[in-house]
């Protein structure tokens, strides 16, 4: 499962954002380099938390599946970002979110102790207010509203490439909310992420069907809408939701993330100037609030009588602070003795700190929005109180101009840049021995067929 995970973070998501017709280059590139980054990165903040009496750091296959769950969680930011800022923007807004991240998944999992089995909340979530914020933040800066771009749209090539993105991680995504999980619960996941992909994606098309104005098939609905059942089922996916609750999910999920995307992120855009590119407010965000509402309800609603004994190594929260481990249940210690309502009641209260945190977090990466001053011209990054006072050093990189958002131009070599090869004269050799005289008769190549 790690290799399957492996592949969404770099060609999943990757190429899912190559939608936009003139930045492919950055969009395959920039989530080449980003990735390969902040899983380092990850590796470093998440590995802090867990230090062993040595204080040294374990490392295996685990915190390698862990730190490509985390470079997800920027990804998603970058494709709310996207085209928009340039490559050195994105690393140091990757570092700052990792940070942050690793420091609320740890407040989340060991201090509030809720169960996140696919990362929903930590990761989907907290990703995409995360990106939102940091795009408000630099669309404040601006002294006005920027129109909507020319580039900012697709064509048919670019689309059928985005298209690769989306079925790779259609595919693996059961992988992705069950990477994490053994036995029982491992197999609950694969089962009900696949079920409420499958149904995610049938009712996608039928809804894409529907809010159409000529009642055609939205090609923006289908590169994204059709994943977000494996986002809404991801914190419950180890639980016993039954087929029927899992298509449910599934269909929910579609339904809202179609709808998002018809309705709520053009309003967003004209009303309060949140600018979403790839529309990861529809993809993660809405149905990652779903799903931690979801997985309060089923919180609430387990018993010992349903899971037996493995309830505690789902909540370990709710095991008695005398409970032992035993030869069959090896698995137990001592938790807190919490109830179901006061278990459900964590899983929303970790909900609403991850979001809260991350759009703080966000605003405070992409720079004080509320700074007037008119020299504020580049991405800042740091905690600023004042205009002229910083808590932290302030660091200032050149930002994109608008009339290179969308373009690969101002970052890659592209090949109509590169200088033409002249072409061969009719008259001159085209053999590639320059030794070789070709045969004149009466001013005419006599070795150039006529």
């Amino acid at each position: 499962m790690f290799q399957d995970v492996h592949v969404m973070i770099f060609i999943g998501f990757g190429f899912l954002m190559t939608f936009l017709r003139r930045y492919g280059y950055s969009a395959v590139g920039f989530n080449f380099l980003l990735g390969a980054l902040i899983i380092q990165w990850a590796l470093l903040c998440q590995g802090f938390y867990q230090l062993n009496e040595n204080n040294k750091m374990k490392l295996g296959i685990g915190s390698l599946f862990k730190a490509d769950i985390a470079a997800a969680t920027v990804l998603i930011s970058m494709g709310a970002v996207l085209g928009r800022t340039s490559y050195m923007q994105l690393l140091i807004m990757g570092i700052a979110e990792i940070a942050v991240f690793s420091a609320n998944a740890f407040l989340g999992s060991d201090v509030f102790q809720v169960a996140d089995a696919g990362g929903s909340i930590f990761v989907h979530a907290f990703g995409a207010y995360f990106g939102l914020a940091v795009s408000y933040a630099l669309e404040l800066k601006q002294k006005k509203a920027e129109p909507e771009h020319s580039l900012e749209e697709a064509r048919y090539t670019s689309d059928i490439f985005a298209m690769i993105g989306t079925i790779f991680l259609w595919l693996f995504w059961p992988s992705f909310n069950a990477v994490e999980l053994t036995g029982d619960g491992q197999q609950r996941a694969v089962i009900n992420t696949y079920l409420s992909l499958a149904s995610c994606c049938v009712t996608t098309f039928a809804v894409s069907l529907l809010l159409n104005e000529d009642h055609k098939f939205d090609m923006v609905h289908i590169q994204n809408s059709t994943l977000a059942g494996g986002v809404a089922v991801g914190t419950s996916a180890n639980l016993m939701l039954q087929p029927f609750g899992a298509v449910l999910i599934g269909t929910v999920a579609g339904l809202l993330s179609v709808a998002g995307y018809v309705k709520l992120t053009p309003w967003l855009s004209a009303n309060l100037r949140i600018r979403d590119t790839c529309g990861v407010h529809n993809l993660h965000g809405t149905p990652g609030v779903l799903a931690g509402l979801i997985g309060a309800f089923m919180a609430g609603i387990a018993s010992e009588s349903i899971y037996c004994k493995t309830l505690y190594e789902i909540y370990p929260a709710r095991a008695s602070p005398n409970e032992t481990a035993t030869p069959e249940y090896d698995f137990l210690r001592p938790g807190l003795g919490r109830s179901a309502g006061e278990q459900a009641g964590y899983q929303i209260l970790a909900l609403v700190v991850t979001v809260a945190i991350a759009i703080a977090s966000g605003l405070i990466t992409g720079g004080n929005p509320y700074m007037q001053s008119s020299a504020v011209t580049d991405f800042y990054l740091g905690f600023i109180l004042v205009k002229e006072r910083c808590l932290l050093n302030v660091l200032k990189l050149r930002t994109v101009p608008p009339g290179n958002f969308y373009d690969d131009a101002i970052s890659w070599v592209l090949p109509e840049h590169t200088i033409p090869v002249k072409k061969e004269s009719i008259t001159t050799c085209h053999f590639d021995n320059p030794s070789f005289e070709p045969t004149i008769i009466n001013g005419t190549n006599a070795d150039v067929p006529s």
